[in-house]
């Protein structure tokens, strides 16, 4: 195609922002789907219900994390090894990881199955809540190995210099997925197995179809042919992916720790409260995210190509871009608080109040989360997973948890929605420095 945007091009900001805004709108578009599911289940199905939702996701999360590592991971060397000119070597490596996330997702989904319950109610899971937890895990469960393919494609797709088809497929699952929402919650009366059984189907088709475009022929620059063992690429993969793997784990884990300290400090209504701020979030955080996929495989191709100086615009452009997105994104935050949390909560006159005053609080974070998410995707792309999975642990692990743990004891419920505020500003600091002392070895620093 004569307009088609290549991996070897060179990168203003009106080709930028065309390569990368299927990548965006997909991650967007996944948020927006979660987002559906809990309006339903709040709406139709009912708080407990909703709250229960919320409080089995960030297990999930941590199960299907995987997908991510293997995806982000080898994204980043295949578009390294096709910079270098090696596009069969790169097509082996695509192979193999399609096939580590396969096998990966069913033992998973097995294990996690067997002690579904004894987790969620290790977790704090009680009563009615605990059976929800059950129910809605289990479905979800048999369709992780599906869903950690999708989370991996969101990737490869991009290296393949296929966004589009990216975008098309999320599309329809998601689609696939709301309609289920309607069908199975409002119209059948499921109630929560039917949110379930809604997200499974748009997974499966996430996982299935992709597979198949690449297991034929194609127009793509990857193909799936028969793999190769090949355990040092495998463990660069796993290295490098570590920081996606390690962010997606921590994000659960501290989803878990929030659950766990707003039971303490306002009960259910904190929980559904900490829930509805997290739909939103995981919509403007999308975009960080979705813009930080895009350009990762341009960033690998670059790297592995050895032009530092397409490095540098690289990273002086998106610099621009996430700054004015961060104070859009802050803005909205603000002025829509209450109309966004009404969706959610309306039906609960102090709920909706929680919730509007601590999503008006949390969104000044987004001020500073694009810098340090985009700073370890960055490093991710460049082959380099120590730095970046450093980043992603202190940001959401150590960060977090001990903002959460420790700002509740001197200002109480509000202390718990300043925290993120104070965590991505620590994250900041470390972000800007590692780039600083990094420098020397990519050579991608210049002049604005």
């Amino acid at each position: 195609m004569k307009n088609k945007i290549k991996l070897s091009d060179h990168f203003n900001f009106k080709r930028l922002i065309s390569f990368t805004l299927p990548s965006i709108l997909m991650m967007i578009l996944t948020s927006i789907y979660g987002v559906v599911d809990g309006f339903f289940v709040s709406n139709f199905v009912g708080k407990t219900s909703f709250a229960a939702v919320n409080f089995i996701m960030p297990f999930l999360m941590v199960v299907g994390a995987m997908g991510f590592m293997f995806g982000t991971g080898g994204s980043a060397l295949i578009a390294k090894t096709m910079g270098e000119g090696n596009d069969k070597k790169a097509n082996k490596i695509f192979s193999l990881l399609v096939c580590a996330t396969i096998v990966s997702g069913i033992v998973i989904s097995i294990i996690s199955n067997i002690f579904l319950r004894q987790i969620a109610s290790f977790l704090g899971a009680e009563g009615t809540m605990l059976e929800n937890c059950v129910k809605y895990g289990r479905v979800l469960l048999i369709s992780l190995p599906f869903l950690m393919l999708q989370y991996a494609f969101g990737s490869l797709v991009v290296t393949a210099e296929k966004p589009k088809l990216g975008l098309a497929l999320t599309v329809t699952a998601g689609v696939m997925n709301m309609v289920g929402d309607a069908l199975f919650i409002a119209v059948f009366k499921w109630g929560i197995v039917g949110a379930a059984l809604a997200t499974a189907l748009g997974e499966i088709f996430g996982g299935i179809v992709p597979l198949i475009y690449f297991a034929g022929k194609n127009s793509s620059r990857l193909k799936l042919c028969k793999p190769s063992w090949d355990f040092k690429s495998l463990i660069r993969i796993c290295t490098n992916g570590s920081s996606e793997l390690m962010s997606n784990i921590s994000m659960s884990l501290v989803g878990m720790l929030y659950n766990a300290q707003l039971m303490k400090y306002a009960g259910e209504d904190g929980i559904s409260a900490y829930g509805t701020i997290m739909y939103v979030n995981f919509i403007f955080l999308a975009v960080f995210i979705g813009y930080s996929t895009g350009i990762a495989p341009i960033t690998s191709y670059h790297y592995g190509a050895d032009n530092k100086k397409e490095l540098n615009n690289i990273l002086k452009r998106s610099s621009v871009i996430i700054g004015i997105v961060a104070i859009a994104m802050f803005g909205i935050s603000e002025f829509l608080a209450n109309p966004l949390a009404s969706g959610f909560v309306g039906y609960d006159k102090e709920l909706l109040a929680m919730t509007t005053h601590a999503f008006r609080i949390y969104g000044i974070a987004f001020l500073f989360s694009g810098i340090s998410i985009f700073g370890s995707a960055f490093f991710t792309a460049l082959n380099d997973g120590l730095t970046s999975a450093t980043i992603a642990f202190l940001r959401t692990l150590l960060f977090q948890c001990s903002s959460v743990l420790i700002m509740p004891i001197f200002f109480g419920l509000d202390g718990i929605w300043f925290s993120i505020i104070v965590a991505e500003t620590l994250s900041v600091a470390v972000t800007i420095t590692f780039l600083a002392i990094k420098n020397k070895k990519f050579g991608y620093w210049g002049k604005f």
